[in-house]
């Protein structure tokens, strides 16, 4: 049965060894950006590892579903860490499986907090294309709500998405003056658990904002719309330190009464 879900955005500075130059954006700051960021991400996750079964969501530039035995690496960012979604040890993976260099970003972050928090969990990943319509969307949440309700075992959901990328002339996407109120629209939806605001995100604004994780969060509202009301949550980071819209929280279904926990 579904029980818990995670949201944590895909910075790669997420992970030390990818961290580079960038530990201290702000002399006010003693831990660092990458350091606030990374400790609320890895408590997020954590929260998941009452289940040994996770599913990661994410968007990406196709549809795309990944085993738990999939490998990858962050060679692409600069350092051959790797991750898997599942514990190799504990598969039957070969020790000279290579692993995917091209793996999708929200996997490879997924897996290395699965490796952090909980080494003995697996994981899946749907990856929902950055184009999918906003009906789409709602509808995969739906039908993986479904399925995961129907499992005899407790499952966690892993959401890995950023908000805009246009937010500063820092930014990866420089300055777009339109994002600051689109950013706000998402962040108080995220902070409330509003199934409604998510699923009002407009497709086509969101692009021209690169935001990235448009799509997975309105899977993300398309899970819990089964519910009564709005998730219960705890958001533990919210934030735009590079220009992009980061917040990372905890999201717990609100059930009928009488229901099983």
């Amino acid at each position: 049965m579904f029980s818990i879900a995670a949201l944590v955005p895909s910075p790669p500075i997420l992970v030390p060894e990818l961290c580079g130059g960038v530990a201290h954006v702000t002399g006010a700051d003693p831990v660092g950006v990458p350091g606030l960021l990374r400790a609320a991400a890895l408590e997020a996750a954590g929260a998941l590892a009452v289940a040994q079964h996770w599913l990661v969501i994410g968007a990406g530039a196709a549809d795309a579903q990944l085993a738990p035995d999939t490998l990858g690496t962050f060679r692409g960012f600069g350092v051959d860490t790797r991750v898997a979604l599942s514990n190799p040890a504990l598969s039957t993976r070969s020790a000279d499986d290579v692993p995917d260099a091209q793996l999708p970003l929200p996997a490879l972050i997924a897996g290395w907090l699965r490796g952090q928090v909980a080494p003995a969990a697996e994981a899946a990943a749907r990856i929902v294309a950055a184009d999918t319509s906003t009906a789409r969307c709602a509808e995969i949440g739906a039908e993986l709500r479904t399925v995961l309700d129907d499992a005899p075992e407790p499952l966690g959901v892993l959401v890995i998405a950023d908000g805009a990328a246009t937010l500063s002339t820092a930014a990866p996407g420089y300055l777009d003056t339109r994002a600051t109120a689109v950013q706000d629209d998402l962040d108080r939806a995220l902070a409330a658990g509003d199934r409604a605001g998510l699923l009002a995100l407009d497709p086509a604004l969101c692009a021209e904002l690169a935001m990235a994780g448009r799509a997975a969060y309105q899977v993300l509202a398309g899970l819990f719309a089964a519910d009564p009301s709005d998730p219960e949550v705890e958001t533990l980071y919210r934030d735009a330190p590079f220009g992009v819209g980061y917040q990372v929280s905890v999201w717990r279904p609100v059930r009928e009464q009488g229901d099983a926990p």
